[in-house]
């Protein structure tokens, strides 16, 4: 029986925080059709053919909690949207970008379910997704399906589109430190932190990498200067400007020498241990196509070295391969190259790879080392003949445990004297564990925004934390780069309520951003008019680094949409169980399906924050119980059965009592303003402020360690700012306006 192909019907990308997970995930809407009638254990052969073209699933622990649980739901029975989602989480993670989440749920439509899978990309979750459902519609049908090419589709997608590894070790170490982040561009300009607490990154270049230094850095004759004249050891050399002058100064600086581009990088170009006219002359012309100009450098003896200099620490020292073939008599100098050098698992073309592929037709210096030799590509070494195909340029053996003490304080005065908080630090000498003056070992070069991936995956020893020595280096300890955050939400003034929860923040001495639906604003100034609940506005107030806290007015249709702008918040207002429109076209269509949605707000509270909710509203109550932190409840009465609760264990609430506004911890209380008091009676009548939006706001400001006496202050003043300021309030007419001079 041959079935009909699985449709889908709707896939949105939801960017941050949703009805899932914190984190972003494809949500796809699939019909599986007449395959609901059919799930695993009825189709002849399904599994067997899945299990041997993903072998990995065995990995997959599903809800049954351990290894090869999702197999043991394959055979005894699960329908394929469920299998779909296991598809596509594999297919993401043999591309190499691991992810662990899935879900499928049912719809109330039968046959019809919502596939979710975490992704860190939003292209390659897309392609996973549409490539799952081929993969599993050829297993249903018995079809053949090349894996192999999805996979490799896949990788070239994540290796084009995702974070490079040195970047993404960064990212996910600050994350390891609960630090957020924000990718910036397509490329790997990335921020950490909010607001005017982030910090910002380029693969291994921060914010503090100095321009100055880096163009020093680029700069090898005057690299080579400065360390000089700081006392560190160098090697001697000289830009030359033709073949011939190279050869000369080679003579009498003392052969044999080091021709490199005075501008180069990552080893390309260079040539070493030179002693002829001609080995000379045509390394020149190597070096001449690498950079801007030629330099000769003395020939210092030994193993080169990358130094990692991090915040004046070294942090991980990796040593240089000396890439060699043995002669076998028939096979050609390249055949020799593919099978011995080029088959290590290591090796690869992709920047994932701790090795480098050699191809003789991109490396000129290999090519140049092999004519030192007599050979060439199509030459034959003879029997057991060791030749050297390249000298340098992969370092990928671990010796950070191995460095002398003064050996590592040389390599972090340099870069001192460079002026970078990040480097590496290139270094010649025979042995790492021994000082370099007796060896006489040297310093060749210091780069700016080092790779790190010779560190993070070396080929030989163990990896080392440098994504989490960079984060430290911008983060001093217990600072996550976190600005206060409030995230409110439901359907009772919550726009007029983030604007009072701003304006206390602002006469607090917080530069504020607001996203409301009246507009986007910045520090009191309104940016944008239109409804501002949405991601992309949103994190534009993230990203501003004049920004010193933040509010966000949310939808339930927000979080079921897109996902919340923000990881987590200081704190989280529930005011009620709003209903949206247009929640029905995600199949919410009952109030504890609503409930699921909202405490989304709750969830995202530190644990350091509060969580602010309405304790008049009975069905959003029991959500206290989900949040990380405290908890502030409020209502009208003293009379609330939730709050007396909460107050009889020792909590906060915050409540109306003998005409006066109560804040209260426990049985200790404080009378914050009469009700009648001039100024809130106005808001209330003349602004048609709600008591408990007035209540919520209080809380909200206690929440956030507002004394109340600003509180008072500004609830009194709120809506008076001078004619310089944004007002919040509308004017209503002429007569409103005059009152309020």
């Amino acid at each position: 029986m041959q079935f009909k192909d699985i449709e889908f019907l709707q896939m949105r990308y939801l960017r941050g925080p949703n009805f899932w997970t914190y984190r972003a995930v494809i949500e796809a809407w699939v019909d599986i059709g007449e395959l609901e009638q059919y799930p695993s254990d009825k189709i002849v052969g399904f599994a067997e053919r899945l299990e041997q073209w993903l072998p990995g699933l065995i990995e997959h622990r599903c809800g049954v909690g351990e290894r090869g649980g999702f197999v043991q739901r394959l055979k005894s029975g699960t329908w394929a949207a469920h299998i779909m989602e296991h598809v596509a989480i594999e297919l993401q993670t043999l591309a190499g970008m691991a992810v662990g989440f899935g879900k499928a749920r049912e719809t109330s439509t039968p046959g019809v379910y919502k596939v979710v899978v975490r992704t860190r990309q939003e292209q390659v979750g897309r392609t996973s997704l549409n490539a799952a459902k081929e993969l599993v519609m050829a297993a249903v049908n018995n079809l053949p399906y090349d894996v192999a090419a999805t996979v490799n589709k896949l990788k070239a997608m994540v290796d084009d589109l995702c974070l490079g590894p040195s970047t993404a070790c960064i990212v996910d170490a600050a994350s390891d430190r609960k630090i957020p982040s924000i990718r910036l561009t397509d490329g790997n300009l990335v921020q950490l932190g909010y607001g005017a607490l982030q910090r910002r990154i380029w693969t291994a270049e921060t914010d503090r990498t100095s321009a100055i230094a880096e163009s020093i850095s680029s700069d090898k004759d005057l690299t080579k200067q400065l360390l000089s004249q700081c006392g560190v050891p160098i090697p001697q050399g000289q830009i030359v400007h033709t073949p011939q002058e190279a050869w000369e100064i080679a003579q009498s600086m003392g052969l044999p020498v080091v021709i490199k581009p005075k501008d180069g990088n990552h080893g390309r170009g260079v040539a070493l241990d030179l002693n002829t006219a001609e080995e000379i002359k045509a390394a020149f012309a190597v070096a001449e196509v690498e950079g801007s100009e030629v330099m000769v450098e003395r020939f210092i003896k030994g193993e080169e070295h990358r130094v990692l200099v991090v915040g004046n620490k070294v942090v991980a020292v990796a040593k240089g391969e000396t890439a060699t073939i043995k002669g076998n008599g028939v096979s050609t100098v390249e055949e020799l190259i593919e099978s011995q050098i080029n088959s290590d698992p290591r090796r690869g073309e992709e920047e994932g790879f701790p090795l480098d592929t050699i191809r003789l037709s991109e490396h000129l210096a290999a090519v140049l080392e092999l004519q030192r030799q007599g050979l060439d590509a199509k030459s034959v070494p003879v029997k057991d003949r060791v030749v050297i195909v390249q000298r340098n340029g992969n370092m990928s053996y671990d010796v950070t445990d191995l460095i002398h003490p003064e050996v590592e304080q040389i390599a972090t005065l340099a870069a001192r004297v460079i002026g970078l908080d990040i480097a590496g630090i290139d270094l010649v000498v025979q042995d790492i564990s021994k000082p370099l003056a007796p060896q006489g070992g040297a310093i060749v070069e210091v780069n700016a925004g080092p790779g790190l991936l010779m560190h993070i995956k070396p080929a030989v020893g163990k990896p080392r934390p440098v994504g989490r020595a960079i984060v430290d280096h911008l983060f001093a300890h217990k600072d996550n780069g976190r600005i206060p955050l409030v995230g409110i939400l439901g359907s009772q003034q919550t726009c007029i309520l983030s604007k009072l929860v701003t304006w206390l923040l602002h006469l607090s001495g917080r530069r504020t951003g607001l996203a409301c639906s009246d507009g986007l604003f910045m520090d009191q100034r309104k940016v944008q008019s239109v409804d501002a609940r949405n991601f992309e506005l949103s994190q534009r107030i993230l990203i501003n680094r004049a920004l010193d806290a933040a509010v966000f007015e949310s939808t339930a249709l927000q979080i079921l949409s897109e996902g919340l702008p923000y990881d987590r918040c200081q704190v989280g207002v529930l005011t009620n169980l709003p209903k949206d429109l247009g929640l029905s076209a995600h199949d919410i269509k009952t109030d504890e399906q609503l409930l699921a949605v909202i405490r989304t707000q709750i969830d995202l509270v530190l644990p350091n924050g509060v969580g602010v909710i309405n304790a008049d509203e009975s069905n959003i109550t029991a959500l206290a119980e989900l949040c990380d932190g405290e908890v502030i409840f409020y209502a009208h009465s003293l009379s609330n059965e939730v709050l007396k609760e909460h107050l009889a264990k020792g909590k906060r609430g915050v409540y109306c009592k003998d005409g006066h506004l109560v804040m209260a911890r426990g049985d200790q209380e404080t009378l914050l303003f009469p009700i009648d008091f001039k100024p809130i009676a106005r808001l209330i009548r003349d602004e048609g402020l709600e008591m408990s939006t007035l209540l919520a706001s209080v809380a909200a400001g206690w929440a956030l360690d507002i004394s109340p006496l600003l509180i008072r202050a500004g609830l009194k003043n709120f809506g008076q700012q001078d004619s310089t300021s944004v007002s919040y309030l509308p004017v209503k007419s002429s007569q409103n306006k005059k009152s309020t001079k």
